[in-house]
Order: structure tokens, then sequence, then C-alpha cells
């Protein structure tokens, strides 16, 4: 069967921009957490998320003159980490007929200034409706979901096809995972996979907040998410985007590529229970990590990290442990289980892929980094969460989940590279 190896990352995110900052920020627990400036919170009942700080966008315009126009920061991220993963790869200037191209994202919003002059029309829905021909050739209220596919493939011309998914958390890691199973299949020689989201407008934040499922510690931002503590009230939203090169093993090495893992095996699965509560006893969780493990070949006992979804929300962490259980059986006391999003927050569409660059980098480094904020743990929470400190890492694989509303399940396992 054929090997698969990641050759590039790129990503932004609260806790750093490029896969430097990001590697060196969260292995040394550094929360990006913090007061939200995008726009006004202060009557929020949650004024706080992590944002993405710094990007140059200027310069991200000149590297993608079609772009420019795009009011959607959601697009820009994608495209910055795009573009990161393959110069990092070494692949910037290349024109890819036989890459395939693998685009998450999330729901995508209405641009609010757009509806303002609607605001007092009785019956709204009409007029809106009234309004998009002309819309549709200017201005668009909304931005369509293949927008960074599409720029993305106009800039470097992807051949081997072009894909959006739009799975709720769960879409980073199944971009990830459906890009990993054509490179192995030998439908392409190498793909661009990865995710981009931001929910840290007025209509995310205030959906958020309405299915209260977000911290509200506005006073202390840094500690506000606490994935398995007895104290978690919730998750912080974020925003960023990841990007991978995948690439078949002798393609990379024919070319003198750099490894940062491999990619072993890949699974998916649906709960079908409600939109907001992954079911009770875990049992998507555990058909999601089955599947990954059976697709790479592995036994339970060959995995040595876990990359937990690590929300933060009373439910989430009880049933994602109740799961890695299961599935790993007394395995799961013995291998660390981290948390990113308690650094990050939780980027939504683009967390999968996100986590799956830590995974990455994880392997790379030899290092796997802390799940800060964990000071009292939950009883029924009762692995080895890495509380704290970053910690040396020896082992050969670490599983990756996420899981999304409507239960949309994902699980992606890495390798070292050997």
């Amino acid at each position: 069967m054929t090997r698969v190896v990641i050759t590039g990352i790129g990503v932004v995110s609260p806790v750093g921009n490029g896969r430097e900052e990001f590697w060196a920020h969260l292995a040394a627990g550094r929360s990006g957490i913090g007061p939200i400036t995008l726009f006004d919170a202060s009557e929020f009942p949650v004024r706080i998320g992590g944002e993405v700080r710094g990007l140059d966008f200027p310069a991200l315009g000149r590297s993608f003159p079609a772009a420019t126009a795009c009011r959607d920061r959601k697009v820009l991220l994608g495209l910055a980490a795009a573009g990161e993963a393959l110069l990092d790869a070494r692949l910037s200037e290349a024109r890819f007929e036989r890459a395939s191209l693998h685009v998450g994202v999330g729901l995508e919003m209405l641009h609010l200034e757009d509806l303002t002059p609607f605001a007092a029309v009785e019956r709204i829905s009409l007029a809106i409706a009234a309004q998009l021909p002309g819309a549709l050739a200017g201005r668009l209220l909304q931005t369509p979901l293949d927008t960074t596919a599409d720029l993305l493939g106009e800039r470097y011309g992807f051949g081997g096809g072009r894909f959006t998914n739009c799975s709720a958390c769960a879409a980073g890691a199944q971009s990830v995972g459906e890009a990993f199973h054509m490179v192995r299949a030998g439908r392409v020689e190498l793909a661009l996979a990865g995710a981009t989201d931001s929910m840290l407008n007025p209509l995310g934040l205030g959906g958020f907040s309405l299915l209260r499922v977000l911290s509200a510690r506005n006073d202390s931002p840094p500690q506000a998410c606490r994935p398995f503590d007895a104290s978690r009230q919730g998750t912080a939203l974020g925003e960023g985007a990841a990007f991978l090169v995948l690439e078949r093993l002798d393609h990379a090495l024919a070319r003198g590529a750099r490894c940062y893992s491999e990619l072993l095996g890949y699974g998916s699965s649906m709960d079908g229970f409600r939109v907001s509560d992954p079911e009770p006893g875990g049992r998507g969780a555990v058909r999601s990590m089955a599947a990954a493990l059976a697709d790479a070949g592995l036994s339970p006992g060959q995995i040595d990290c876990v990359n937990a979804h690590g929300t933060g929300t009373p439910k989430n962490d009880v049933v994602e442990t109740l799961a890695i259980k299961d599935v790993l059986g007394d395995r799961a006391y013995e291998v660390p289980v981290h948390a990113v999003k308690s650094m990050t927050g939780h980027m939504i569409a683009a967390s999968g892929a996100v986590e799956a660059a830590a995974a990455a980098l994880t392997l790379h480094h030899r290092c796997v980094p802390p799940t800060i904020n964990l000071d009292t743990p939950d009883p029924e929470c009762d692995l080895d969460y890495v509380p704290g400190r970053a910690r040396e890492f020896a082992g050969q694989t670490v599983l990756s989940n996420s899981f999304g509303f409507g239960g949309q399940n994902a699980t992606l396992i890495f390798g070292r590279c050997s």
C-alpha cells in the first residue's frame, strides 16, 4: 500500500502565525484567548475569544491578487495558511495538475453591513430575495462556500479535483482524511488539505452564546477554556486555519522533501443523536476511532498519544473520555491525552486541521503540548491529560479526534517518519 507523508505545514491561529511560532507557543502552554476586538462585543454575555493577530493582510493581497476584494476573514486566513504550507514544502511556485485540493469550511455568514438597509423593512425576507439578483452582480450578501478553494485553484491550478467540505467541527479532519485516501489510492501524487474558519462575528458569538456552550470567564480570558477540569463552564470560540501537504512517500523522497510525519489511518462516523449534544455513551466517537485504527492496520495497544477534541464543555469531555477508554482499554491510562483547545479555543471547522498540524509536529519535535487550566480534574475525566507543562515524547503514533455538531466525527492517526 502507498505510504503518505506530510511534507508541508501552514498555520494561522490565536497562539501564533506560521508553523514555528504556532508550535513554540503551543509547547510553552501559551493561551491565545483574550477580549474580542474584531467588533463591539460589550453587550454580549461572552466577550472573549481566540483572535488571529498580526497577520499581514496587505502582503496576502499581493500573493493572491484575486482576493483583494474579499471581505470574508475566513477566506483570508485560509489563503495565508495554504500559502505557507506550499512554501514550507518547497512547492509554492508549482502548478498542481496531478494534485487535489481539499478545503474544510464552516457555516458561511451573511455580511451584516449589507443587511442594514433592510432593518426597517417589515417583510425582510422578501426584501432580501428581491435584492439577490443585484447582489449577485455586485457585492455578495454571503460568501460562497467554495471561495477559498476557487482562489487557491486559480493561483495554483489543482487538476486532481477541488473539494469543499462543510461538516461542522469535523470538517478539517475529514478534509485531511479524504485527501489522504486519494493520495494513498494513487489517484493523485500529492494533495493540499486543511480548513479555515472564524465564528468571531456577532452572529457566531451570539448563536453559540444562546446554545450555552461558551465559557463566560470574561475577566480571565486565558483561563476560560478548561478541558477536563471540574470547574469548566464551556469552550471559547477561536478562529484560524491550517493546511497540510500530503505526498506519496516515494514522490517526497525523489525530490528530497522533509517529512514531518506519516499519515497512517482515517475514520469517520455519524452519531445521529442531537444537533448540539454528543451521544452519551460515546458510540459515534468509538466508531470513528475504531475505523481509523482498522484503516491504519493498528491495534489499540499501538497508540502512544491522543490529541483530544477536548472542548471544555461539561458533556463533551466526559463522553470523549468514555470513548477513549472503550477503544484503548487499559492502554487509555498509559497514554498522554492533551487538548489544544485549552489554548486556541474552538476554531470550529478549522480545529481538526490545526490539531492535525499539532499532531504531526508532536511527532516531529518529540514533545506533547500541555492541557492548560487543568487545576482540579473532574472525577469522571480520569486519564493523563498532560496538565500544565509540555512533556517529552518518544512514542511512534498520535491519534487525533474531531467531533462536530450534528454528531459528525472524524479521527486521524499519525506516525513518526522512519
